[in-house]
């Protein structure tokens, strides 16, 4: 599986969705912090960000008692690429699109 699969993929789920949105917003989180406004147990908080650390979102670390969770922003990155590249091909083929239509209206009339 690409990175970029193993990205979506990560992110296809809501709660992992969720966990990585707040990140952004809030920053580096103890696993407690992530898990406390969920309405999970906390092992399954642990399956998510497992999968979200396999995928290259997020990483991991001990401080002390802690386990520290912050988003990896080469994943950001990633992602943004591929988005604008798929910009990219929607914008051409959409010009081309309407350059068709344009052709094909009758002389005189306007859209």
């Amino acid at each position: 599986m690409s990175d970029l699969t193993a990205i979506l993929a990560a992110l296809a789920e809501p709660v992992r969705r969720g966990i990585v949105e707040r990140l952004i917003r809030e920053g580096e989180r103890t696993v407690g912090e992530l898990a406390a406004p969920l309405d999970i147990s906390t092992p399954a908080v642990s399956r998510h960000l497992r999968v979200l650390e396999e995928a290259g979102l997020i990483e991991r670390q001990v401080r002390r008692q802690w386990r520290v969770v912050r988003v990896r922003p080469q994943a950001m990155i990633e992602i943004e690429s591929w988005l604008a590249q798929q910009k990219r091909l929607w914008e051409g083929a959409l010009d081309r699109l309407e350059a068709v239509a344009a052709r094909q209206l009758p002389k005189g009339r306007k859209s």
